[in-house]
């Protein structure tokens, strides 16, 4: 696969799930703790599941705004993007993960507001990242 890079970052986290992440210039920097339904203390601490929530349906709404601009229509300002991450052992051993994106594009008919997300679900690099390999819901609000 080829890729034509146009930004990277880089993040490091240090200790874990209870441990702490920052990113190279410093604009992400959180502690992390593992939630009880995991086995740990759940902390005061961010975990690997909420920043994965927060990318990727900021990311989402990237992918809608150029699904827009493709379909030509215009995405409202409140436009809003909730991703509900779920973590647990697989079947086939290991640990997986779910997502469910609840799409709110308010004043956009429904059938349009539809397309929309369809196509946003081909352009967003996340959606491409998890495709095969992790269950993406896609839901109307």
């Amino acid at each position: 696969m080829s890729i034509d890079v146009k930004y990277s970052t880089n993040a490091t986290a240090t200790g874990g799930r209870d441990g702490h992440a920052r990113s190279d210039d410093g604009r992400i920097d959180v502690a992390l703790s593992t939630p009880k339904e995991l086995g740990g203390a759940g902390g005061e601490g961010s975990n690997p599941e909420q920043l994965f929530a927060a990318g990727y349906s900021a990311c989402f709404i990237g992918a809608l705004k150029v699904a827009g601009q493709q379909l030509k229509v215009k995405i409202p300002d409140a436009v809003a993007v909730s991703a509900t991450v779920g973590i647990g052992p697989r079947a086939a051993g290991g640990f997986g993960i779910t997502t469910d994106l609840t799409v709110s594009l308010p004043g956009v008919a429904r059938e349009t507001a539809e397309r929309l997300v369809e196509t946003a679900h081909q352009i967003c690099p996340y959606s491409n990242a998890t495709r095969g390999n992790v269950d993406v819901g896609l839901t109307l609000a």
